[in-house]
């Protein structure tokens, strides 16, 4: 087999083999796991009770404005925790589907 054949067959199996992540899909998922963990953290917080509910999850209201640990505060975390986890997702898509496309060209 010549040397360009093998590099053209490695570089096809490369292909296979290495998947571009979705963004869209990567964005929904981060989503609603950063919407529901900032939900239930507030919840829990606030059904545990005690003298001092929330005092450290309530420093978050320094950097998402309208949230606290409230049951009000529960829902605008839903809000918050989704956008972040969108834009989240979506960088992590971008930067791993980029760094593919420049392997599999520096292969090429």
């Amino acid at each position: 087999m010549a040397n360009s054949d093998h590099n053209r067959l490695e570089h096809i199996v490369l292909r296979r083999a290495v998947a571009r992540l979705r963004a869209g899909i990567m964005a929904v998922t981060f989503a609603m796991t950063g919407g529901a963990a900032l939900f239930v953290a507030t919840t829990w917080l606030l059904i545990r009770g005690g003298e001092n509910v929330g005092q450290h999850l309530g420093l978050l209201s320094n950097y998402l404005p309208g949230y606290s640990v409230s049951w009000i505060g529960a829902v605008i975390g839903l809000l918050y925790g989704f956008l972040i986890g969108a834009v989240i997702g979506a960088a992590i898509a971008w930067t791993y589907n980029m760094i593919t496309t420049r392997r599999e060209s520096a292969l090429s």
